[in-house]
Formats: C-alpha cells, structure tokens, sequence
C-alpha cells in the first residue's frame, strides 16, 4: 500500500516537566531527497489534508504547539499553508542543506507566522545558515555524547534559539540536559520510563483500586457511598465532575449516594480508571505518562469502535489507560493484575497482548511510534484504513486536551 501515512505522537516537556507541545510525525518514509512529487509528500499532503483539514478544529490541543516533520519536497510545497501556522513548528530534517533558496522559503514561512526547527543538530559551518532563521534546535543527545552536546549548547548559545534535548532516556540525562540549561526535553524518560522495583500504592491509589473491584463486582450502592466517603479527594473529585457544566444534568447533585445513582456503574468504572492514573501520582512520574495512558484509552476505543460492541469498546479504554499501569506504580503488570479484578480478556491484552482486545492495544502502541511497517501490518490485521486510524489518534489526542490533565 503505497499512499499511506500514520501519525506518532511524542510529548515536548519544558524544564518542569511540562508538556508543551507534541512532534507529530507524519512521513511514510524518509527516503524523500528532491522536490519531485513523490511519494512521500503525497503521504504528507494527504495526512495534513484529512487531519487538518477535515478535522477542522478538532485538532487544536489546546494551547500546545505542534512540531511537523518537514523534508525539502514539503518545505517547498503550498500545502504548508494548510496549517494552522501559529500552532505549528516546522521541524526541519537534518537532510535538508540550507541553500539560498531555502533560506528564502524559511524567511517566508516565518513571515506566515510559522516557527521553525532544526532536527538532529550537528553543528558544522555548512548548516550554520539555518541558526538564522530558525527559533528551536534540536539536539540528539544519545548521538552526539555528553561532551559534544555541551560543546554544542556553548555555540548555540550565541544564537537567538531555543534547545531542544532529544531521547532523554533517563533521569541522570535529564538532569544533566537542565544543568546544561536546556530548554525543552523530549525522550521515552518522559512517556517510557523503566519499570524499577515495586513500591507501596498510596492511599488514593489503593482507594481508587478498591472501588474500581467493587464497581466491576457490582456490589450494593451503599458499599461505594461508603468507600467513597473514606476519602475525601475522592468525594470531591466525583461531585465536582458529576457538577460540571458539560455533564449536562439539571439539577445539582448533593450526595455521593445520588451521584453514584445518576452517573450509573459503567460510567463510573470509566472514569475511576482515569482517576486511578491521574490521582495520588509521585512527584517523579512524568506528567506525560499520566496523559499517554488517557490517550492510550482513548484511541484504543476509537480503534475499535466499528468492529465491538459498546461493552468490548468500553473495556478498550481501561485496556489502553491500564497498559501503562505497571511504569506509573513501578510494578511488574502480573502485580498490578494481583490487586484489580479484571476480566480475562482485559488481563490477556495487558498481559500478553492477545485475546479480542490485545490487536487493538498493540496498534496504539505502535502509533506513538515511528515504525511505520508495523503499523501497516497491524492496522491491515484489523482490517482498518490509514485514514480511519489518523483519524482516530486525532480525535483521541484532541479528546485528552479537553480534560485539563
């Protein structure tokens, strides 16, 4: 399948572990060296196409920025000007060689309000035009070594650019990135982080563990009421969100036992599986963690929404928010699976992928990735086009911002 192109997703966090913006990846290969219609720029015309365009506002993630891969073919192209241009960052390839022409092209996109970017920085007298007109450049830490990213930053620092440290893989290095006064950090330490050895829930881990067993056994609404009044967090967090303006009911609710009874046992159990990965958290979990495992929910439903029923779409979400369970409480899955009352066919996709639910996760990992051909095979699996799972990393994406986590 020649016409295709799939979006990965990695979050961009600044010094406080912030999330500030998302490279988006949208290229099905990065073999594009010309300005010939290729086609590689048919993948990306047509992905910024659907998403942008016909996406409509839908795409916006809220105040973040979107960094876009760009080779020369699509840096020349007019199909740039589909994009938002002050939401969008376009991260130059570290192939593309500055020569007059694009040094013009560059001017002229910043002129349009766009940002540019520099990907896979080496600093060499050749590439020195591009500091001119760029805002961020990204440095590879991994491949240059510590010290010649330091020699590296030293030099940047007479230009007017933001850094940009990329795979940060651990905490040491994201440490050493801040004392070398990086601006933003982008790397799997942040949404991949490794699992180390098992450590205590807190109490409003554990409390919401508990009631996500009692929800799933639907035991009796009293059993809950009391649960919840154990804690207080909790108590507030329901009745504030069973409140909001968007829930859309007419009358405020004034008991846990009435707000139990309105929300009713399916949506409740969804929403404790957001606030299991969002509440009672360590300062030393990345905040990006918490929203890649919503996001994980929320796509792997979309995934799945035109070939399972309502049921099986519901526990696609808590598949795709668990998954990532195990890093964000440091503990081996068969652990985790110990302490939550699960259905089999959840505990097999956890576990080892596999049962009806397991495909479906193994689809939205992948799309948080570059691999592209494993993407391909797992969408072809599924019997699910391109357009359909762009579409739903989208929706999935945009979903997440609307929650202000």
């Amino acid at each position: 399948m020649q016409d295709q192109a799939f979006i990965g997703r990695q979050a961009i966090l600044d010094k406080q572990q912030k999330i500030v913006a998302y490279e988006l990846l949208f290229r099905h290969s990065g073999t594009a060296t010309t300005a010939e219609i290729t086609d590689d720029v048919h993948a990306g015309t047509r992905v910024i196409a659907n998403a942008f365009g016909n996406m409509g506002s839908q795409w916006v993630l809220g105040d973040k920025f979107a960094f876009i891969n760009i080779a020369t073919p699509m840096l020349e192209s007019e199909f740039l000007e589909l994009l938002p241009a002050r939401q969008v960052v376009l991260e130059i390839l570290e192939t593309v060689l500055p020569t007059p022409e694009l040094i013009q092209r560059c001017k002229e996109l910043r002129a349009m309000d766009f940002r540019l970017a520099l990907d896979d920085y080496e600093h060499t007298p050749e590439m020195t035009p591009f500091l001119d007109v760029v805002d961020f450049v990204k440095l590879d830490i991994q491949k240059l070594g510590p010290v010649k990213t330091a020699e590296t930053v030293k030099i940047l620092k007479n230009y007017p650019v933001k850094l940009v440290a990329e795979k940060v893989e651990t905490h040491g290095e994201f440490k050493g990135c801040k004392n070398l006064d990086f601006d933003f950090y982008q790397g799997y330490y942040f949404a991949h982080p490794e699992t180390l050895t098992a450590k205590i829930i807190n109490p409003a881990h554990a409390n919401v563990l508990q009631l996500l067993n009692q929800v799933r056994k639907n035991e009796d609404i009293k059993d809950i009421e009391l649960a919840f009044k154990r804690d207080v967090a909790l108590s507030f967090k329901l009745l504030r969100y069973i409140n909001s303006v968007g829930f859309g009911l007419s009358c405020e609710i004034q008991s846990i036992k009435h707000a139990v009874s309105i929300l009713g046992y399916q949506q409740l159990y969804r929403w404790l599986t957001l606030l299991l990965v969002t509440a009672g958290t360590s300062e030393s979990t990345p905040p990006a963690l918490m929203k890649t495992a919503v996001t994980r929910g929320r796509l792997t439903e979309l995934l799945g929404q035109d070939h399972l029923d309502k049921n099986d779409r519901d526990n696609l979400f808590i598949v795709g928010v668990f998954s990532l369970l195990d890093a964000m409480l440091e503990m081996p899955m068969e652990s985790v699976l110990d302490k939550l009352s699960l259905p089999e066919n959840i505990a097999d996709a956890l576990l080892t992928r596999q049962g009806i639910y397991g495909p479906f996760l193994e689809l939205t990992e992948a799309c948080e990735g570059t691999d592209v051909d494993r993407i391909e095979s797992l969408a072809e699996a599924l019997q699910l086009e391109p357009d359909a799972v762009n579409k739903a990393h989208f929706e999935a994406l945009a979903w997440v911002e609307t929650l202000g986590i």
